[in-house]
């Protein structure tokens, strides 16, 4: 059947419209669009997305620390010495990120903004940079793993076992 129309793009909006339609009202949430008013059978156009970040790539890191100690970080969590963590300009607070650099490979939660200097990518807690053997800016391999709670103790160093049992003293 063919349809001969002046204006064939005014033949989309409604096809489209019928397909979002069609594909929302699989989902719970299908009835909650539609029942809000404007045209019977079709929904509001979704909200536009942000692009999400490859999820393997390389880039310059560098390390951040002394000067930042006793500040909070943009997530929330007390900058120390033995934070272990990663800034980040564009990724979630409490994102995973698995960092290789010469063999030595350390996962690491967002725990800041940043950074923005010396065109890097990535800027390492001290605690994070120690841990990778990184003294100076370099050139790490990274992949997004997953994705925790933000907590004012993320990237906190866990207690030793016998400091755990005596609550945090340690005998000196």
């Amino acid at each position: 059947m063919r349809i001969k129309c002046k204006n064939p793009m005014s033949l989309l909006v409604p096809i489209a419209g019928m397909a979002i339609a069609a594909a929302l009202s699989l989902t719970p949430a299908a009835s909650a669009l539609t029942s809000t008013g404007g045209t019977p059978g079709l929904t509001a156009p979704a909200a536009p997305t942000t692009p999400k970040p490859p999820v393997h790539r390389t880039g310059i890191a560098t390390w951040f620390g002394p000067g930042f100690y006793g500040q909070k970080t943009a997530c929330g969590q007390t900058l120390t010495p033995e934070v272990v963590g990663v800034a980040n300009r564009t990724l979630a607070c409490g994102t995973l990120v698995r960092i290789s650099y010469k063999g030595h490979t350390l996962t690491v939660p967002v725990l800041d903004r940043g950074p923005y200097a010396h065109g890097a990518d990535w800027d390492l807690t001290a605690g994070a940079a120690t841990a990778l053997d990184i003294t100076e800016t370099v050139r790490v391999a990274t992949k997004v793993v997953g994705l925790t709670a933000n907590t004012p103790t993320l990237g906190a160093p866990l207690l030793p076992a016998a400091g755990s049992l005596a609550g945090g003293a340690v005998a000196g």
